[in-house]
């Protein structure tokens, strides 16, 4: 009889951590049962925003929590557990290690709980719930790259987390052609010559796209800046661009639920974050070949190829634009093998595997 894996989300809107609770369904879904409880929101509103989701929507769970702190959600999540013949628990970030992971406690499940950053410790009440929640429901703690162990440790030293990183699927994830390069920035309205950036993010403040921008100003004319995604930032952002003269070389596509065509027309990506855990875009433009450019923030140390890809401090737009300059397209490190061999989706999902299904 197969496991029955359920992991807990804060939501399903369009992220690093949602994307990987999504990956991991998908590559485990010939050894276990997969199903995924999301604290917030209603299926109709969910998949008409994200179309991904109407793939497996049977084994997505909704509970539309609202603000504030619900008790009486623990015993309505204990209560979906028990039907769906839970044997596991797959808890992400704060809050649903809160209530995924005392009703995983109440239920007598296996519960596994993946720290995704350590940003958020910095601020003292997270970090003390934090460490009552770990204390009192003693999940096997997993962080999801070296920083983000180093730093739970370092706040909690009585943790011994287990590292297992976030990987993308490289089977999917792959190089272009030179034509399918071309159908790509067709496809997208981008144009076919000059050196086009990316960007793949939530336009957010913390995603440092206004850095990016900046960046742009100061790179040669034939340089374009593609942005992938959608948020609060976007009429701020266009209004930046035309008072910086750059409505002619900036692209804005908005959220794609398929962002292999993007990947596959760049030529650079670049990831100007304040802060992230262990973000999954560079390793996809990575995988494709696409080398990167990445604020040196939280774990993002991890996964950037040393032969091709750069750090860069973050807030710099100068360290930014001066990155983007030294950028030659003939001399270039394939950073693909590095992702194969560091960031590889079957690997990390073999490791969760090996937790949620043999404890």
């Amino acid at each position: 009889m197969k496991p029955v894996i359920v992991q807990v989300v804060q939501h399903l809107r369009p992220g690093g951590i949602e994307t990987m609770a999504l990956d991991l369904l998908q590559q485990l879904q010939a050894k276990a049962e997969v199903h995924i409880f999301s604290l917030e929101g209603d299926a109709p509103t969910t998949l008409n925003a994200w179309p991904r989701l109407y793939a497996v929507q049977h084994q997505l769970h909704f509970f539309n929590k609202k603000s504030g702190l619900q008790p009486a959600l623990i015993g309505r999540l204990a209560h979906a557990l028990k039907r769906v013949g839970a044997s596991a628990v797959h808890t992400h970030h704060i809050g649903p290690l809160l209530y995924g992971g005392a009703a995983a406690r109440l239920a007598g499940l296996n519960h596994v709980h993946t720290e995704h950053d350590a940003w958020h410790l910095n601020i003292e009440s997270s970090r003390n719930l934090q460490n009552m929640l770990i204390r009192t429901l003693k999940p096997q703690l997993v962080a999801d790259c070296s920083a983000v162990a180093e730093a739970l440790q370092q706040f909690y030293p009585f943790t011994r987390p287990t590292v297992i990183m976030n990987g993308v699927d490289t089977q999917r994830f792959l190089p272009p052609s030179l034509l399918e390069k071309r159908q790509c920035r067709a496809q997208l309205g981008l144009p076919q010559e000059g050196l086009l950036l990316g960007c793949a993010a939530r336009l957010e403040p913390v995603k440092g796209h206004a850095l990016l921008l900046e960046a742009l100003r100061k790179a040669h004319s034939g340089v374009s800046l593609v942005l992938a995604g959608d948020g609060s930032l976007r009429h701020q952002l266009q209004d930046e661009t035309t008072r910086l003269g750059l409505n002619h070389r900036v692209f804005f596509l908005g959220h794609l639920d398929d962002t292999l065509p993007f990947y596959h027309a760049i030529d650079l990506f670049c990831l100007p974050s304040f802060n992230e855990g262990l973000p999954l875009s560079p390793l996809e433009a990575q995988a494709c070949g696409v080398p990167a450019i990445v604020s040196d923030v939280g774990g993002c140390r991890s996964v950037v190829c040393p032969q091709s890809s750069q750090l860069v401090p973050p807030g710099s737009a100068g360290a930014l634009a001066d990155a983007i300059s030294s950028y030659q397209v003939s001399s270039q490190h394939n950073p693909r093998d590095f992702v194969v061999s560091t960031g590889n989706l079957q690997k990390t999902a073999a490791a969760y595997f090996n937790l949620l299904a043999h404890s």
